[in-house]
C-alpha cells in the first residue's frame, strides 16, 4: 500500500511541476510533506534533506560565489572581453561561450549568466549584433562549463552524495571533468559553426524596443481649474481609480515632485505626467478638468535641481530619473509577487512601465502582474534608489552596464580562498563539504562578507527546493519502488548491451528534465539507476554520471535550466526559438554520450 501511495504522490508532484500552479520549491515542500502526512517518511527522514551534504554543500558555493562577484574580480575581465568581441560577431559568440563556461564550471551560473547578459547586449548595441544571436549560446555554454566540476551544479553535488548515502564512493571535483570537456567541445562545435544559422535575427530589448512601445502609453495632462481631482488626494482620484494611471512625476510652481505617497494632494494647474493606456487617454481626453499637452512621447526625463525643501546633502541622483530595464534573476524575492504586494513604488521609489514575460510584454492592469524570475521590466527610477535595488541581488539592470571597480583588498584573499575550496577537495585532503563550510567562515571572519551578506547570497528557493526532492528519492528507496522500477527496466532490457541501457537512462533524464526541474529528475533517476545497476551486475557509475550530464545538458524549453529562463526575455526569443537550436544539440549530446561515458566509467 506504501508504494502505491509513494508512487501516487510522486504521479501528483510531477503534475504539479507541470502545471506550474505553485513555486518549484513550494512544490518540493508540499510532496515532502505529503509523504511525512501519510507516514510513508518519519518527520527526521522528511527533513533530512535539509542537513542533506548535498544541501549544505550548495549553500556554500553560493556564498563562495557571492563573494567572487562581490570583489569585482568578474568585472576586471569586462573590458577586454568587450574589446574583443567588438572584432566580429563570431568573435563575439565564441569569447562569451568560452569565458561564460570556464567561469561556470567553478560559480554559480546563474551569477555567470546575470554578469554576461549585460555585457553582451553593450557588444550588441556598438556593433548591431541582434541579441538573440549571442544569449543563447551564452546560456548553453553555462551548461556546458557546470557539467564539468562537482560544484558547477547543484544536481552534480545531489547525485554524489546520493551515491556515498546509498554506499557507493562520491566523485572527485575533476572526477568526470574529462568525458564532460568532450561533450562540451562538441557542444561548443555546435553553437559554433551550426548554431548561428537556427538562431533568430530578432530585435532585442537593447534596441530600445520595449522604450518605444512603452512611449505609446505615457502623457502628460494638467488639471484645469475646477477638475475635480484638483483637491482629492491621488488614491482617491479620479486619474487613479476610474482611468487607471499610473502617476510618474508631478510638476508644481516649476518645481518636479518624483517621490510621493497615495496621501498626496493634487492642485489646480498641476502638471502630471502618467503611465496610461492608449484607450482610457482617449477618454481623458473628453473628460472635464483635464488638459492633455502631450501623448506621443517621453520628455522631461533630464535631471532637475533639488528644490529648496529638499536635504542638501542629498545628491543629484536622488532627484533625476530615467528608465531602466531589469532582469529579475533567479532566487529574486521579487518573483512571485505582484507589483501590488511589492509596494513598489513606495518601497523602491520607482515606477514599473511596463513588463515583459518570455515574449508578451505588458503595459496595462501591471499593478495586478505577479512577477517572475526572467522577466524583463521597463522601470522609471533614479540611479540611487535603483543601485540600492540592484544591491540587494533583486534585480539585475541590463540596459546600463556599469563596470564595478575591484576591491583587491578582498579580491585576493577570496580567490585564494575559493582556489582553497576547489583544491581542498581535489586533492581529497577533505570532503567538498568541509572544505565549502571552512570557506565560508573564513570569507565571514576575515570580513569579505558581512554575514548578512552571507545569508542573501544564498538562493533559499534552491535550498527548500533540493531539500524537498530529496525526499522524492528516499520515498521510493524505502518503500522498494527504486528496486521495483529497476526490476521492471531489466526485465525489459536486461538482454541488452549495457550502452543501449545506458543511451536511454540519459533519454529518458534529459527529457523529464526539460518538463521537470533538473534537481526532481536526479532525486527520482538516482535510486533507480543505482538498483538497475546492481541487478544488472555492472558498475553504478556510468549510469550515474548519465543521469549528472543529462541533467545539465538540456537545451529544448526555456524553463528546462535556470539559465535559458534569464535569457528568455532579454533576447527576445519565442518558446519555439529554444525548440529550434536546442533540440538537435540535445540529440547530439546524447548520442556522443552513449559512446563517450563508457569510454572513460567502464561498466
Amino acid at each position: 500500500m506504501e508504494l502505491y501511495l509513494t508512487l501516487g504522490i510522486i504521479v501528483l508532484g510531477i503534475f504539479l511541476f507541470v502545471k506550474d500552479y505553485f513555486t518549484i520549491d513550494t512544490t518540493s515542500l508540499l510532496i515532502m510533506a505529503m509523504f511525512i502526512v501519510t507516514g510513508i517518511l518519519s518527520p527526521e527522514d522528511g527533513f533530512a534533506g535539509f542537513i542533506h551534504p548535498a544541501t549544505v554543500t550548495l549553500g556554500c558555493m553560493f556564498v563562495v560565489s557571492a563573494a567572487i562577484f562581490k570583489t569585482g574580480i568578474i568585472d576586471g575581465l569586462s573590458t577586454r572581453i568587450i574589446r574583443l568581441a567588438r572584432i566580429h560577431y563570431i568573435m563575439a559568440l565564441m569569447v562569451f561561450c568560452v569565458v561564460t563556461a570556464v567561469l561556470s564550471a567553478f560559480i554559480n551560473d546563474t551569477a555567470v549568466v546575470a554578469i554576461m547578459i549585460p555585457m553582451a547586449l553593450v557588444v550588441c548595441k556598438e556593433t548591431g549584433i541582434s541579441p538573440s544571436k549571442l544569449l543563447i549560446p551564452i546560456s548553453f555554454s553555462a551548461c556546458f562549463g557546470g557539467a564539468c566540476t562537482l560544484i558547477g551544479t547543484g544536481t552534480n553535488i545531489l547525485i554524489s552524495g546520493y551515491a556515498q548515502k546509498s554506499g557507493l564512493d562520491g566523485f572527485g571535483m575533476f572526477e568526470f571533468a574529462h568525458a564532460a570537456m568532450v561533450l562540451g567541445g562538441i557542444g561548443l562545435i555546435y553553437l559554433f559553426l551550426i548554431a548561428p544559422f537556427l538562431l533568430p535575427k530578432r530585435k532585442g530589448t537593447s534596441d530600445t524596443e520595449l522604450v518605444r512601445e512603452a512611449e505609446k502609453y505615457v502623457a502628460e495632462i494638467k488639471l484645469n481649474a475646477g477638475s475635480d481631482d484638483a483637491t482629492k488626494e491621488l488614491k482617491s482620484s479620479a486619474l487613479v481609480r476610474d482611468f487607471k494611471a499610473e502617476i510618474l512625476s508631478i510638476n508644481r510652481n516649476s518645481e518636479r515632485i518624483e517621490n510621493f505617497t497615495p496621501d498626496f494632494k493634487f492642485r489646480e494647474n498641476d502638471t502630471l505626467k502618467l503611465l496610461i493606456s492608449p484607450n482610457n487617454l482617449l477618454s481623458l481626453k473628453h473628460a472635464n478638468g483635464y488638459a492633455v499637452s502631450g501623448d506621443d512621447v517621453i520628455r522631461d526625463l533630464e535631471p532637475s535641481e533639488p528644490t529648496s525643501e529638499q536635504s542638501t546633502s542629498d545628491s543629484l541622483a536622488d532627484f533625476s530619473k530615467r528608465m531602466y530595464e531589469i532582469l529579475i534573476p533567479i532566487g529574486s524575492e521579487l518573483a512571485g509577487k505582484s507589483i501590488k504586494e511589492l509596494n513598489f513604488r513606495r518601497a523602491h521609489r520607482a515606477s514599473v512601465l511596463a513588463i515583459r514575460h518570455r515574449n508578451e510584454t505588458k503595459f496595462q492592469h501591471l499593478n495586478e502582474v505577479k512577477l517572475k524570475e526572467g522577466d524583463l521590466l521597463l522601470v522609471y527610477s533614479s540611479e540611487k534608489d535603483l543601485t540600492r535595488l540592484t544591491a540587494q541581488n533583486q534585480a539585475i539592470v541590463v540596459s546600463h552596464y556599469e563596470k564595478k571597480r575591484i576591491d583587491y583588498k578582498k579580491a585576493i584573499p577570496a580567490l585564494l580562498i575559493a582556489a582553497g575550496v576547489v583544491g581542498a577537495a581535489a586533492l581529497n585532503i577533505t570532503s567538498i563539504l568541509m572544505a565549502g563550510i571552512i570557506g565560508c567562515l573564513l570569507l565571514v571572519t576575515t570580513s569579505i562578507l558581512k554575514p548578512q551578506e552571507a545569508y542573501q547570497a544564498i538562493d533559499w528557493k534552491v535550498i527548500f527546493m533540493m531539500a524537498g526532492v530529496l525526499s522524492m528519492g528516499m520515498a521510493l528507496e524505502n518503500t522498494g519502488g527504486s528496486a521495483l522500477i529497476s526490476v521492471a527496466i531489466f526485465n525489459a532490457m536486461g538482454d541488452l548491451d549495457p550502452r543501449i541501457t545506458l543511451s536511454l537512462v540519459f533519454l529518458v533524464t534529459f527529457l523529464s528534465t526539460n518538463i521537470l526541474s533538473s534537481r526532481a529528475s536526479a532525486a527520482l533517476m538516482a535510486p533507480i539507476v543505482i538498483s538497475l545497476a546492481s541487478a544488472m551486475q555492472v558498475s553504478e557509475r556510468p549510469f550515474l554520471i548519465a543521469v549528472m550530464f543529462a541533467c545539465a545538458f538540456t537545451f529544448m524549453t526555456p524553463v528546462c535550466n535556470p539559465t535559458n529562463t534569464m535569457v528568455y526575455a532579454p533576447g527576445n526569443y519565442t518558446y519555439t526559438d529554444f525548440l529550434k537550436v536546442g533540440t538537435p544539440l540535445n540529440i547530439i549530446i546524447w548520442i556522443a554520450a552513449s559512446f563517450i561515458i563508457p569510454l572513460f566509467f567502464p561498466f
